[in-house]
């Protein structure tokens, strides 16, 4: 074999050879590269299985422990208003009396040690009309990516507030209570109040 020949077989095969690391280079980055269709894929995939959960606390609550979560309220005076065994706050900043409510209980053994943190409120409407937000649980301001799972609950006129104690003397009428108003005027039923479970990853 001639100088001239030797010569271009080996350029050959370092031509080759450098075709052979880009195309090896451009493999391995196509199987790492994070793209935002992925990140994407990921979120809507942890948001899935918060509302999940969400969902899952709030249809496994029975119609009785979710009627008492939102009538768990002291209304003995206008200073001390607010849900029984909360301070300072009228709202729970921890768990709760779970013994006495099965839906904190059910809320807490769901999200514990997951990493997801969850905040509860009660909407009802005003004498105005408008939708106003009581809250049951706070456990922080939810992230952007937070989801939020809803089931609605009727009051009826004869209802009476409940504490840890059993029934009070009061109703779902007091003017302490925080959802008092009548929506339903001429019939047994007296408001509805939708329970809102908002949870978001930590």
């Amino acid at each position: 074999m001639s100088g001239t020949d030797r010569g271009q077989a080996h350029t050959l095969e370092g031509v080759a050879a450098a075709l052979l690391v880009v195309m090896s280079m451009l493999l391995a980055l196509q199987m790492t590269a994070v793209t935002p269709l992925t990140a994407s894929t990921s979120n809507q995939y942890i948001q899935a299985q918060e509302r999940a959960a969400a969902q899952g606390v709030l249809a496994t609550s029975d119609d009785g422990e979710l009627r008492r979560a939102v009538r768990y309220w002291n209304a003995t005076n206008e200073t001390t208003a607010g849900f029984y065994g909360a301070d300072p706050e009228p709202y729970y900043t921890s768990e709760g009396p779970v013994d006495e409510l099965g839906f904190l209980s059910r809320l807490n053994e769901t999200f514990a040690g997951t990493g997801i943190a969850y905040n509860v409120r009660f909407v009802y409407v005003d004498p105005d009309g408008d939708r106003v937000r009581q809250q049951f649980v706070y456990n922080g301001r939810p992230t952007s990516n937070a989801v939020t799972a809803t089931r609605v609950v009727t009051l009826y006129d004869h209802d009476r507030l409940v504490g840890p104690n059993g029934s009070s003397g009061r109703t779902v009428s007091d003017p302490v209570y925080f959802a008092n108003n009548d929506t339903a005027r001429g019939s047994p039923v007296h408001t509805t109040v939708s329970v809102e479970v908002v949870a978001w990853r930590m």
